[in-house]
């Protein structure tokens, strides 16, 4: 049965007085059992900090930290029935990989019969049941973590905790190991928690993300929320690639007025100062618009082709056919889907609900 966690007024300083530095403030994070959370944000946001207060290795200057209802703050990081799985692989290199499995039901006395069943069941479900007599010296990075990832499903903790685990692997494996991860959490239902700083990581892998800057909690959503609703201009621009476009301007009577045009779309608020946020598939390339541009730069990717165009009120990018022709240099009309719209207050950043 999988475990709910929940983050209750979670904050952390380091040093004291004058010299103390607020790392975490307040943080409030509710986790419903089995669901996959991911904490992304740029290095220095506080969410290793925060993984790590989960885990108990560091403890939190207030708040409360509750595993299936049970405040653990107090509690040794080896009584709070989590696994770990790390950056670095922490791999025992002596061992073999059955060994390596299977070393923390060893550690609980688990008796041999019950350990080796075990420690075969969770390398079928890692595919690798092969690779049991090979020592970490003999694996790829990828098996290298698969192995670690299967140290910690072997002991059915209450609550799994990754700590950015693809970072060394280099980007076909990246891509691998995210489906495999997500095929593990599917097949296990363990509530988890996985902290990265890269947001394709974040999209692809979570149920809910939570999005941190300077140890606040900027937003707190599904993927799709995130995407297409962020909170303010700083989500808007961390998630997605490429970034949502901002557009400076004000709203004027049944349009959005910028520098050199006039926006087919009702802002929220009339006469004050927004930005309009439209992602890259919601502007299209059209002839027949007054809203002009000049080509800057042309990036195709195979399926998309991403235009990059210079205009009045700033730098746009397009998300199009890849087999539209055109080339930098080129003078362009921009069109935009008013019903994705984003609406940002010019000087706060957050969003202005339509």
């Amino acid at each position: 049965m999988a475990s709910s966690l929940a983050i209750r007024g979670i904050r952390k300083c380091f040093g004291k007085g004058d010299r103390a530095v607020e790392v975490l403030k307040r943080i409030d994070i509710d986790v419903a059992p089995g669901e996959f959370l991911i904490l992304v944000g740029p290095s220095g946001c506080g969410k290793s900090t925060l993984l790590n207060i989960i885990a108990g290795l560091e403890q939190p200057t207030e708040g409360e930290v509750l595993i299936a209802g049970r405040d653990v703050v107090n509690v040794p990081p080896a009584q709070r029935d989590i696994a770990m799985v790390f950056q670095s692989y922490a791999l025992y290199p002596n061992m073999s990989v059955a060994d390596n499995i299977g070393f923390a039901l060893e550690m609980r006395k688990v008796p041999k019969a019950q350990r080796t069943a075990r420690i075969l069941e969770v390398a079928t479900l890692l595919q690798m049941e092969h690779l049991l007599e090979r020592r970490p010296a003999q694996l790829s990075g990828g098996q290298r973590q698969r192995v670690a990832m299967g140290r910690a499903l072997a002991r059915e903790p209450q609550l799994f905790l990754f700590d950015e685990p693809l970072s060394n692997l280099d980007a076909k494996l990246r891509v691998e190991m995210r489906a495999e991860i997500k095929r593990l959490h599917q097949l296990s239902g363990i509530t988890s928690v996985y902290v990265t700083h890269d947001q394709i990581e974040a999209m692809t892998l979570g149920s809910r993300i939570a999005v941190m800057k300077g140890g606040v909690l900027q937003q707190l959503g599904t993927p799709d929320d995130i995407y297409r609703r962020p909170a303010n201009t700083y989500v808007a621009t961390f998630i997605g690639s490429p970034t949502m476009n901002l557009i400076d301007g004000h709203g004027a009577e049944g349009s959005f007025a910028i520098v050199d045009a006039q926006l087919p779309l009702t802002a929220p608020v009339h006469g004050a100062k927004l930005q309009l946020g439209l992602r890259p598939e919601h502007i299209a390339l059209d002839d027949a618009s007054s809203w002009r541009g000049q080509v800057l730069v042309v990036e195709p990717t195979g399926a998309d082709t991403y235009v990059v165009v210079q205009t009045a009120a700033g730098r746009v990018t397009v998300r199009t056919l890849p087999q539209l022709s055109v080339r930098p240099g080129d003078n362009v009309g921009l069109a935009v889907r008013g019903e994705h719209a984003s609406w940002f207050d010019a000087q706060s950043g957050e969003r202005v609900v339509a």
